[in-house]
């Protein structure tokens, strides 16, 4: 398993850099990182939430198969905006509804090099925009307005602080 950084970590604000190497070293981080989503009860992974800082992130929803995004890129979002409760696993014991595209469409690469195009809506386009944004160094509470976002890190920190 690898650790999930979590918030306050520089990591998780900076910008990753595109994936180069399509090799064993990518095949065992992708296997790494969907062992780590599941021991964390997660549906999506980013490779900053991990400290890699490259554009990847694998995904695992209800009733679908695990899946793998590299050097993804949102190419078409639906008019219809709707709500949905996130939370992140680099946030623990934090959600909030947060406002996103119902349907994406993306462009990404397979884990064997070969690029691929999907359309996606409901839970899976919700999880493929959240780890989008860690690639760019967004966190979902970036999404909310200032009192409620500092209100929920105040908790957090709270809980944090306690267990410490």
């Amino acid at each position: 398993m690898l650790e999930i950084l979590t918030l306050g970590n520089d990591v998780l604000r900076k910008k990753c850099a595109t994936v180069a190497a399509f090799d064993k070293k990518l095949e065992d981080l992708v296997i790494a990182m969907i062992d780590t989503m599941h021991i964390g009860d997660g549906i999506g992974l980013a490779g900053p939430q991990v400290g890699v800082e490259k554009r990847i992130f694998v995904c695992h929803v209800p009733d679908d198969e695990p899946r793998v995004f590299i050097n993804p890129e949102i190419i078409g979002t639906s008019q219809e905006i709707s709500p949905y409760e996130e939370g992140c696993l680099s946030i623990p014991g934090v959600y909030s509804e947060v406002m996103r595209p119902r349907a994406v469409t993306i462009q990404a690469w397979s884990l064997k090099g070969r690029p691929f195009k999907m359309e996606a809506d409901g839970i899976i386009a919700r999880v493929i925009q959240h780890e989008i944004d860690h690639l760019r160094g967004i966190l979902f509470i970036d999404h909310l307005p200032e009192k409620k976002r500092l209100r929920l890190v105040s908790q957090y920190e709270k809980r944090q602080s306690k267990k410490k």
